[in-house]
């Protein structure tokens, strides 16, 4: 079903009953759609011991063994997911994904990974390896650099066996199931 106005303005109340009904629907398929673009990383070393759907399956399995939630868990596999389309910004990619499902700490950590991650290999590149600095007062500042250290940093193995990303399918369906915080949360809940 669909509606045949030409502009907003001319919409009516009835239109958009029919437009939030099929953006329901779409909405619901947002896990499947994410896991499928994740997928795209797949082959893609750029130059890493490992591709970047490894490396983002392997941050996410050392969370896991670690015994972190499946909200960081899920962080933790899509932290990267930015990479294909935002080359230059994929943390700020990354975040704007995750942002409606999960804890402003979580948020806030994949927000700034990359900054964080650049302590690591800045200072190769003729780059300030302490930028993260700038960020010393903020509340989450430890957080990021444990997520760093623990997981990020150490996700390059190349001598690990491959993993699945099915493995990791059902957290990514369960913390994308409902948004926490989002514009469109009461037409989702059926308030409106």
């Amino acid at each position: 079903m669909k509606t045949h106005f030409k502009s907003f303005t001319q919409s009516t109340r009835e239109d958009w009953q029919i437009i939030a009904g099929e953006q329901i629907k779409f909405m619901a398929d947002l896990p499947n759609r994410v896991l499928a673009h994740l997928q795209l990383l797949d082959g893609d070393c750029g130059g890493f011991p490992i591709d970047r759907l490894q490396h983002c399956l392997q941050t996410a399995e050392r969370a896991a063994e670690a015994g972190e939630d499946e909200e960081y868990v899920v962080c933790a596999l899509l932290h990267d997911i930015g990479d294909t389309l935002g080359s230059y910004n994929h943390a700020d990619v990354a975040a704007a994904i995750l942002q409606p499902f999960v804890s402003e700490a979580n948020h806030w950590m994949v927000k700034h990974h990359g900054i964080f991650q650049g302590y690591n290999f800045f200072h190769h590149l003729g780059m300030d390896r302490n930028l993260r600095d700038n960020y010393r007062d903020c509340e989450y500042y430890e957080y990021t650099a444990r997520f760093i250290a623990k997981y990020d940093n150490l996700a390059f193995d190349e001598d690990r066996p491959r993993l699945s990303l099915e493995l990791f399918a059902p957290m990514v369906q369960r913390v994308m199931a409902q948004p926490r915080q989002s514009l469109y949360k009461a037409v989702l809940e059926g308030e409106t």
